[in-house]
C-alpha cells in the first residue's frame, strides 16, 4: 500500500458523501514479484440486508463467497486455464458419464476441522442430474446422468464452493480468508489465513474488507477519496477523470475501477468483475 493511503486517518473519513456511505453500509500490469501485506478495500454492488451464507447473489455475496471465503474444486484462474483447487485431478469414464476427483489432501476449514469428500458431498447435493458419493476420504466420485465433457469447468462456478458439511450454514471455509465482521448487506471484514495451501500463490493482502454501496456515483467517490482501493461500476464518466485509478478490463467496456496501488496478474480473467470475483487473493498493492 502506498505511504498516502497508509496514513489516511479513518476517524475523519465521515466527513463526505462517500463516507458517510461507507458509514450506513457498514489494470495495472504486474510489477515485479507479488508483495504480502495491506487491507485490501472494495466497494461493492449488491449487497442486501437478507444477506447470508446461504442467501444472496449479488456481487457483494459473490465475491465474498468465491473469492475469499470458500474454495471450489477447480479454479479458472487468472490466464483461463482450468487448475485444480480442492481438487488435484480428475478423470472420466463411460463417455464422460462418470468422473473421478482426487481431493487434495493436508487441507482444513476455518474452523480446524479436516476438508474430505463428505464435505464435498454434502456441498454438491444440489448438483443437477448427478448422483455424487465419496469412494474415500480423498476420493469422490460423479456419476451424470448424460454425459458431459464439461463437468470440471462447471464445478469452478460460485454455485460450486465447497462448504463443511458439520456447519454448512455458515461462514466457514477452506479460502485464504476466514471471516472476522460480518454485517449483511453493509460490511465483511477477513483476516489472511496463518497457513494455506496457497501459501506463495495466491493471498496477499493481510486484511480484505468489503463495503456494500448500491449506488455507482457514491462508490466511485469513495475511490476518487481514496477511501477504498477498488470498485465496481459501470459508470465510466464518473471514473475515468479519477487520478490514480485505472480502469479495466479496458475503458471500452468497465466493469471496475481499481487504485494504482493495486497491482493485478500481467493476464487478468474479464468474465466476471475483480478478475472473475477471485481480486481478493490475486492482487497486491505496490
Amino acid at each position: 500500500m502506498t505511504t498516502r493511503r497508509s496514513h489516511i486517518d479513518r476517524r475523519a473519513l465521515f466527513t463526505s458523501a462517500a463516507a458517510m456511505a461507507l458509514l450506513a453500509a457498514s489494470g495495472v500490469s504486474a510489477a515485479g514479484a507479488p508483495q504480502r501485506g495491506g487491507r485490501m478495500r472494495m466497494a461493492l454492488s449488491g449487497g442486501a440486508r437478507g444477506d447470508s451464507w446461504m442467501a444472496g447473489d449479488g456481487l457483494f455475496m459473490q465475491v465474498a463467497r468465491q473469492g475469499m471465503v470458500f474454495d471450489t474444486l477447480t479454479e479458472r484462474a487468472a490466464d483461463g486455464v482450468l487448475r485444480g483447487e480442492l481438487a488435484t485431478g480428475w478423470s472420466s469414464s463411460d463417455g464422460g458419464r462418470v468422473w473421478q476427483f482426487d481431493l487434495r489432501a493436508g487441507v482444513f476449514f476455518h474452523d480446524g476441522q479436516p476438508f474430505t469428500a463428505k464435505d464435498a458431498v454434502a456441498s454438491l447435493a444440489a448438483l443437477r442430474g448427478a448422483r455424487v458419493e465419496a469412494v474415500d476420504p480423498l476420493t469422490l466420485r460423479v456419476t451424470l446422468d448424460q454425459p458431459s465433457a464439461s463437468l470440471p469447468l462447471l464445478l469452478a462456478e460460485p454455485e460450486y464452493i465447497i462448504r463443511p458439511a458439520h456447519a454448512f450454514e455458515d461462514g466457514i471455509g477452506t479460502g485464504l480468508y476466514r471471516v472476522k465482521r460480518f454485517i449483511p448487506g453493509r460490511q465483511l471484514l477477513t483476516v489472511r489465513v496463518e497457513a494455506h495451501y496457497k501459501d506463495g500463490a495466491a493471498g496477499w493482502f493481510d486484511e480484505v474488507e468489503l463495503t456494500s454501496i448500491p449506488s455507482e456515483q457514491v462508490r466511485g467517490e469513495a475511490l476518487g477519496g481514496y477511501l477504498v482501493d477498488a470498485v465496481d461500476t459501470r459508470d465510466v464518466d464518473g471514473v475515468r477523470a479519477l487520478p490514480d485509478v485505472m480502469l479495466s478490463p479496458d475503458a471500452r467496456d468497465v466493469m471496475q475501477a481499481v487504485s494504482t496501488s493495486v497491482a493485478q496478474p500481467a493476464r487478468v480473467s474479464a468474465l466476471r468483475p475483480l478478475d472473475d470475483l477471485r481480486a481478493a487473493e490475486r492482487w497486491w498493492f505496490v
